[in-house]
Formats: structure tokens, sequence, C-alpha cells
């Protein structure tokens, strides 16, 4: 077992003044020319990026022809909340590759989003491949697989084409070896990098005038379907023009502006209510005006160590 990470507390939260909880985690703030503005806790060490990487993997899609609406694009770097915007996208995507939902290889499953959970299980619908939050990434997955001519019902193999193109761009955009290949919860291979070198990337999809571009300009146009309607990824770019963010399990956020300005955040204890505050923070630190989403009595406090 790999020793863990120096995570340094972050986020205090409070009870009528008093400290009640302490979140530990790490944040890195990278500047245009991927110099680091601020730090805090351990962002060189390799970390399991989870969903946050999306937006690479649909820019190496991108780079593989990927032929899609920006809309579409958006949902092939989505963590849906399975509304009938995403399910309905994802179908426009595997009826325009000839396929359908039972190519999927996502796990069965609930929407992500409550309220449309309640729905379904108040209608009496089954957990479904397509409800997963997953199903976008994995229909592009699945068209730029049957595009090539590669085979359909391995492209979650590590050793698949397109999983060795999604290697090399996010080692491309990142900078580093992927340190360790493990598997997603919805079973896509999971390419760990440092939270710093996950937030390069996440800068140079943002800046990026090759395929990330078309990445990038769906997620800022449709901010709904990279998330949801009820979510708080899509309200924060709904609030900041120009940012594209992405949200992962287990705490991990990216953010990055269209100047390349770029914000990396894991929280320690995979705990979803910190991770908001410190993006939050992490914004207005870099000089971005920014809504008050978050917890009142959620407090960031971790130390950010300036570079000059």
């Amino acid at each position: 077992m790999t020793a863990a990470p120096a995570h340094e507390p972050l986020v205090h939260i409070l009870r009528e003044g008093m400290t009640e909880s302490v979140h530990f985690g790490s944040v890195v703030v990278l500047r245009p020319d991927g110099s680091v503005l601020f730090e805090a806790g351990d962002p060189g060490v390799p970390c399991y990026p989870r969903s946050a990487m999306k937006p690479v993997q649909a820019t190496a899609m991108s780079g593989l022809r990927l032929d899609l609406d920006p809309d579409l694009m958006a949902l092939a770097s989505a963590s849906h909340s399975s509304e009938e915007i995403h399910l309905d996208g994802v179908r426009r995507i595997l009826d325009g590759a000839g396929l359908s939902e039972v190519d999927l290889r996502t796990p069965e499953d609930f929407p992500f989003d409550p309220v449309e959970r309640d729905a379904w299980v108040a209608a009496g619908r089954k957990p479904s491949r397509i409800g997963h939050n997953c199903s976008g990434k994995h229909a592009a997955m699945l068209a730029v697989s049957r595009a090539h001519g590669w085979p359909l019902e391995d492209y979650l193999d590590p050793e698949h084409p397109l999983q060795r193109e999604i290697r090399r761009t996010v080692e491309a955009l990142s900078g580093e070896t992927v340190a360790k290949v493990a598997t997603d919860g919805c079973g896509a291979p999971l390419f760990s990098v440092s939270l710093c070198g996950l937030t390069t990337a996440i800068g140079r999809v943002a800046t990026g005038d090759g395929p990330e571009r078309l990445v990038a300009q769906g997620i800022r146009k449709h901010p709904e379907m990279i998330a949801g309607t009820r979510r708080d990824v899509t309200a924060l770019m709904r609030a900041v023009p120009g940012l594209i963010a992405k949200d992962g399990f287990e705490a991990v956020q990216v953010a990055a502006m269209p100047d390349g300005t770029a914000i990396g955040i894991k929280i320690a204890d995979g705990s979803d209510r910190a991770r908001l505050p410190v993006l939050l923070a992490a914004l207005e630190l870099s000089g971005v005006d920014v809504p008050p989403l978050a917890d009142a009595n959620a407090r960031v406090v971790g130390r950010l160590k300036g570079n000059s």
C-alpha cells in the first residue's frame, strides 16, 4: 500500500461559531503559464481523478474525429443526472452510430440526481445502463469505436485501441506518465496522475485550439449537459462566464477559466460537501467573482502557499 498523501485541513464546518468537523485535502491553482499560483496539501502525488478526467477523455475522442453537436460533446464529458435531456442525448449519440442501449457496458443504475431517482422509483422504473451517470461517455466511446472499426464488446479493456489513445492523451495533456491504471465505477479504465497533472490537463482543455476546443465549447455552451439542472457544477458554470468545471466521485474537482487559470481539488475523506467551498475560495483567490453557492457554515481555512 502506498503512503497516504500529506493532506492539510481545508474546510471547517461550524455550528454556532464552534468547529464541529474538519475536512482535509489538497488544492492547487495554476497560472495560465502552468506555474503554481497557490497550493495546499500534497497535489504532486498520484491520485485517482475519477470523473474529473472526463473532459480529457472526451478530448481524446474528439481527436479521433468524434463528430457530435456541442450539447452531445458536453454529454460525452458528463456525469449526468439522467434528466430527459441527458437520456435523449445518449440515444442520439448511439443512434448516430447505428447502436442502441444494449451496446452500453455501464452498470445498470438509477439516476444520480435524487429527484430523478425518486421519480424513477415512484414510476416503477428499474435501474438501466442508460440511467448510469456515465452513459454519455460510454456512448461516445462506442461511437468512436464503431467509426474506426474497432471491436465494441471490449471497448473498456485498457488495451483496446480507444483506451490506449485516451491514455496517450491523458499523458500528453497532463505532462505526466500514468502512475497506475485501475477501473472506475463505470467499468472504464481509470488513469492515475497527480492533482497537478490533472489540473494542467484541464487548463489545456480550456485553452486548446485543437480537439480540446470542441470539448470546451460544448461544455461552455451547454453546462446543463455535463451535470444537471439541479447540480452545483452547472450552476457555477452558468454564473461564471467562460468557466469549465467537472466534479468526480470521492470529492475530486477541476475547473479552468478561458485564460488557462486552472484549479484542482481532492478532499481526503471523499466528502462532497467540502468540495464546493474549496472551489469557490480558490476561484476567489484567483480574482474571479463567485456566487454564494456554498454552505455558509463551511469555512475554508487551508493554508494557501503563494508562489511569486
